[in-house]
């Protein structure tokens, strides 16, 4: 009896010791400075290796594309991402969305912004386009979704304009850089969104009263949270169930979770899928057949073609929309 007895004491603490040597890698995309989104997401991921199991690390890069890539390799797990860069997770790294973050002021979504400083003399798009050739232009991450998708459809492509060349120069950074550097008048209008110009108002009151907001786009579908589709099932049962009762209820210790989310700006997670992105991937789309259909260099016969591939793409995500509502 002794024996058998040890023998399953052993068997589980072994079997208890090899799930804590798996740890989980967190992928954090780079909105902002890393020291900050550490300081932020430290203790939820704390809260995660406890009630999970597993330890989980955090998981930085200096762009989006790195945390895509880290996917795609295998060195991250599971990741908090925005809509663009997650559709290049889930087409290139194996990724799969399964829960939606939430905003703690209620909103079902954040804006894409056109931010310049206060004192600028750019009030509108208009004002920002005619005078192009002498703006010094704050691009988003190439991968970011209200940093490059958004404005790059509704600001740039309905306007047949080209951000990368229209401007005196444009340069690519996150949403804290250009925020930082409207401020102190290193760029002359850059892309942001709410959510970053929330933080940042918070962060450094005094550096986000010098930024005008001059353009805000339609809503954005709250951010994805994505994991590789072949992780370990219980892996994914663990995480997903904490995420989903993270920061729930009416305890203390729900309201003390709560208030660590809000420091991010978002409310509780909730449920997703892949379904999420297609909105993000028609508006891709849509930026594509509107380049296209100005493109000069084709023939007719070339354009129509591209042009009945892409309204069959379109059709079909909007198949795809109708069947997950």
């Amino acid at each position: 009896m002794l024996r058998k007895f040890l023998t399953g004491t052993l068997a589980a603490l072994a079997c208890s010791l090899g799930q804590a040597a798996e740890p989980v890698n967190f992928g954090i995309i780079s909105t902002e400075s890393a020291a900050h989104l550490k300081a932020d997401w430290a203790p939820i991921l704390e809260e995660m290796s406890q009630a999970t199991g597993y330890e989980v690390k955090a998981y930085f890069a200096t762009d989006y594309a790195g945390i895509i890539e880290a996917m795609r390799f295998k060195k991250v797990d599971v990741a908090w991402m925005g809509n663009k860069s997650g559709i290049e997770a889930v087409d290139r790294a194996g990724g799969e969305v399964f829960a939606q973050t939430t905003y703690a002021d209620g909103s079902p979504g954040y804006w894409s912004l056109l931010i310049t400083h206060k004192d600028s003399p750019y009030h509108s798009v208009d004002d920002v386009l005619k005078n192009a050739k002498s703006i010094n232009f704050g691009l988003g991450d190439p991968n970011s979704t209200s940093g490059t998708a958004v404005p790059g459809y509704y600001v740039f492509a309905k306007n047949g304009v080209d951000p990368r060349t229209a401007f005196k120069t444009a340069r690519p950074a996150n949403h804290e850089a250009n925020l930082m550097a409207v401020a102190s008048g290193q760029v002359d209008v850059a892309t942001n969104n709410t959510e970053a110009l929330e933080k940042f108002t918070k962060r450094s009151p005094e550096k986000a009263a010098e930024v005008r907001v001059i353009w805000k786009s339609p809503l954005i579908p709250a951010d994805p949270m994505v994991w590789r589709a072949d992780l370990d099932s219980a892996k994914k049962q663990k995480i997903k169930a904490f995420l989903l009762s993270y920061g729930q209820g009416d305890s203390d210790l729900a309201k003390a979770q709560l208030a660590r989310l809000n420091k991010l700006t978002f409310g509780a997670f909730k449920d997703s899928s892949n379904a999420q992105l297609i909105p993000i991937r028609q508006l891709i789309l849509a930026k594509q057949k509107l380049q296209l259909e100005a493109d000069t260099t084709l023939s007719a016969a070339d354009k129509q073609a591209k042009l009945a591939e892409l309204d069959k793409q379109l059709a079909d995500l909007n198949t795809q929309l109708a069947a997950a509502h």
